[in-house]
Parts: structure tokens; sequence; C-alpha cells
């Protein structure tokens, strides 16, 4: 009976944690770049069972096999880098990523430490000498002829300022830079650093994006759906609610055997 109260508490944990991950996914409906998240869940953690006859390690003490865990396991967090879809908002340095890559950030945290980050939040800006920079004043990196990532340093007094779709950036009709663009093999080894920015894990294989298309003037919007994270929020609700009717159910048959049955 116990057993039945504990398996009933990991049906509400597992809920609870999946509610956390739809709430962050509705938070950020709206935020540009933002990657969508779900979560797994394991029915048993291992195989449970005793083999009542088998003493051959010891004649008292019948043999285990596994160990006991009952009720729901969390899982895995995994990202759903599909493709979201793309906001015509006509400025000339927000750019969006059609297809797989990530643009280049040069991050710099608290204490100094330089590093490099990607994302595909395109919103991007010049600061006044020119370099192009995140909303969040990160310096956004290019490439060499060689393909070396460094910092891109644009005119701010030129009469216009083009992105084709691979990423060359042309000041009055003249090359000045190019965006470097990369692609991961398995964006397992990437992991959330804030809401829309990845930092690549130990092992991840990056290469240059050979499919990316870089549309000038349009924002990739979040590739959450705010219909499909409500009904699933229900659900979770519900099932939050089953297991909660259960513990009370437990509670009172509990209650009876203790304050009833043992009376007769």
């Amino acid at each position: 009976m116990l057993r039945g109260l504990y398996t009933a508490y990991t049906g509400m944990l597992n809920e609870q944690y999946r509610m956390d991950i739809m709430s962050n996914n509705l938070a950020n409906a709206d935020t540009v770049g933002f990657k969508k998240e779900g979560s797994t869940s394991i029915a048993y953690k291992d195989v449970m069972a005793v083999k009542i006859k088998d003493t051959s390690e010891n004649p008292n003490t019948p043999k285990k096999l596994g160990g006991m865990s009952l009720g729901v396991k969390i899982g895995q967090t995994y990202t759903d880098f599909s493709q979201g879809s793309l906001r015509d908002t006509g400025n000339t340095y927000d750019i969006a990523l059609a297809g797989d890559g990530f643009l280049n950030i040069e991050f710099t945290n608290k204490a100094g430490e330089t590093s490099t980050k990607y994302t595909r939040d395109g919103g991007l800006t010049l600061t006044k000498e020119g370099y192009l920079v995140t909303k969040d004043g990160d310096f956004v990196l290019g490439e060499d002829s060689s393909g070396n990532p460094q910092k891109i340093q644009l005119s701010t007094t030129a009469g216009s300022t083009v992105f084709d779709r691979d990423g060359n950036i042309y000041q009055d009709d003249k090359l000045v830079a190019k965006l470097k663009i990369t692609q991961f093999e398995n964006t397992d080894y990437l992991t959330h650093y804030g809401e829309t920015m990845w930092d690549a894990k130990e092992g991840a294989v990056a290469n240059d994006a050979a499919d990316a298309q870089v549309r000038q003037g349009y924002l990739e919007m979040s590739n959450t759906s705010v219909v499909k994270e409500m009904v699933n929020m229900i659900s979770i609700s519900r099932q939050y609610e089953a297991n909660q009717k259960m513990i009370t159910t437990f509670d009172d048959t509990i209650d009876k055997s203790v304050n009833q049955v043992g009376r007769v």
C-alpha cells in the first residue's frame, strides 16, 4: 500500500517537472530565436524481481534480481531545434537563418572571461565604432579569408548595407565582411546558456553551415506553438490531479485500516 503512495508521488513530481518546462516555453513564445524544450519519462528505473526458491547465495534469503524502483522516473530534457517562423521587420541589421546553423557570438562574462556562444537570435545593431553586436552588446563574429573568426566592424556612414544569402556583407556594393555560421553534427552536445544562446560541450563537432541561408530584414521567432503548449498543460494538470486523488484514496484506506479494522 505504501508503495502505491510512492508511485503516485513520483507521478506528481514528474508532472510538476513537465509543467515547469511547458511554462518556460509559453513564457518565451515571443522570444526571438527561442527553441522549445520537452522532457521524457521512464516507466521503471530498474526491473525488480525476487526468485522465491533460489537460495543458492544464502540458504535463508531468496536471490534478488535488480533493485526496486516503483513509479515513474524523470528522463531527459531535450531541445527542439526545428525552424521557427520568420517575421518581416524591414530593419537593416535584423537577420534570420533559414536552415541549420548558428551565429557565432563572442561572449564575455562578469569575470572578464571570453568564450564563443551560438545563437539564432539575429536582432543585431552597430556600436558607435561600427562593430556588429547583439542586443546585449556581445560581438558577432565573422571570418577572414582563411576561415578564422574575427569581430565584424562596418562603416557607420555607408549608404547601403546588404547581407546576401551566404552571409556576405556588402556596403556600397563592396564586400567588407562575412558572417561565421556554424552547424553541429549532433545538437545533443549543445547546452542552453540563457534563453537564446547555446554553449558547445566537449565532443561537439562543428562545421561551416552548408545549407543555412541569411534573410536580411527578418527575425526568426520562437518555434513554440501556444495552442499545443496549452493543450499539453491541460493534460499535465489532469494527470497531476489523478495522482493527487490516488494519494488521497490511499490515505483514506490507511486511516480505515488503522482506526477501524484495528478495532475488530
